[in-house]
């Protein structure tokens, strides 16, 4: 295997070790909180602590397009086992393109509790593109709030793709307030055993010509619970608005539960919105299909739950790290991360 080349490479613990980066990546990491590296600059973006020690910030400078993805590890260890609030914020000038890759993870069996909020500034006609990557152990809860606000043609993608965790609350709060600004958000989750994962979402079209589309799929076995609650709200005055929102969840035992509340608030006449929500089971018919054609129950059910994972990871724009994240969702569905349940290093990717 080819060694990766990172444009910066910060002190990791020895037993980690990331599979999501690629080669040329720009690779940052928060330590309990902490940025391992006061200040760096480079080609237009600047990396630096964002309040006293605690979480960091991203500046991208107008007109700046970055062809390098800039990943920020940030995990939490022994070392701190307090309670842990902080915030970070990223901010993309004018006219910039920047593209990030965000992974949380926990390398010790400890209780860890942690805030963190992320304020985003897409200015106009920016474009940051998030990928978010969420792995922690059995005894993880972490609240993330996403605060972003959108100028004038300005356009933000997040994804999320959240693989493990006791507790995971994913809350957006998204403003589009310059016209013909754009928010993609999707997401998908797995959870199984006593797991609970909670997506809160409110995006506010405030202008007119604004449009948003969200795409939440999940998984859950066992005795997970999953939550998702939907707010799309359009202004008075955001004529022309366009803005969609879905959530479709697989549930593969009886005890697995599910709660869905897509909502819409129109104050606006001349707008398309539409929202849903469904839950389910896998499809015996298309189970009995791909068996009749020599494919084993197990594996059918797994590629099953592999292409209803797709749809929402195919919106990930750069295919190597797609690949990777779709890699890191198969061996989640295997269960290949519940050999290591008593192991810190169970979140290794």
């Amino acid at each position: 295997m080819s060694k990766i080349e990172y444009k910066y490479t910060p002190v990791l613990p020895d037993e980690f070790r990331c599979k999501v980066p690629l080669p040329g990546i720009f690779q940052a990491v928060v330590h309990n909180g902490e940025l391992s590296k006061e200040r760096h600059k480079s080609n237009g973006v600047t990396l630096s602590p964002y309040s006293g020690n605690m979480g960091y910030r991203i500046d991208s400078m107008p007109n700046t397009i970055s062809e390098d993805i800039i990943q920020v590890i940030s995990f939490r260890d022994a070392s701190d086992t307090s309670d842990l609030e902080y915030s970070n914020k990223i901010v993309v000038g004018e006219g910039g393109e920047l593209s990030l890759l965000l992974c949380s993870h926990t390398l010790s069996l400890d209780s860890f509790n942690t805030s963190e909020r992320i304020e985003i500034e897409v200015g106009e006609g920016a474009v940051a593109d998030m990928v978010v990557m969420q792995n922690e152990h059995n005894n993880s809860n972490h609240h993330f709030l996403f605060d972003a606000n959108i100028a004038a043609s300005g356009f933000l993608r997040i994804n999320v793709v959240t693989l493990h965790g006791a507790q995971l609350d994913n809350n957006f709060k998204i403003a589009l307030k310059g016209e013909e600004s754009r928010c993609d958000l999707n997401g998908v989750y797995l959870a199984d055993g006593s797991q609970k994962i909670n997506n809160n979402i409110t995006i506010s079209h405030l202008v007119p010509n604004c449009l948003s589309n969200q795409l939440f799929k999940g998984i859950l076995d066992d005795s997970a619970v999953a939550s998702f609650t939907g707010r799309i709200v359009v202004a008075k005055d955001a004529q022309k608005t366009e803005a969609f929102q879905a959530n479709h969840n697989l549930l593969l035992s009886s005890s697995a539960k599910v709660y869905a509340q897509p909502q819409l608030e129109i104050y606006a006449d001349d707008v398309k919105c539409s929202h849903g929500a469904t839950s389910g089971r896998l499809d015996e018919e298309a189970l009995f299909y791909m068996r009749s054609r020599g494919i084993g129950y197990d594996e059918a059910k797994l590629q099953q739950q592999l292409a209803f994972a797709n749809d929402v990871l195919q919106k990930i724009p750069n295919e190597r790290q797609r690949e990777r994240l779709r890699n890191l969702v198969e061996s989640r569905l295997r269960g290949e991360f519940g050999k290591c349940d008593n192991c810190s290093m169970m979140n290794c990717c």
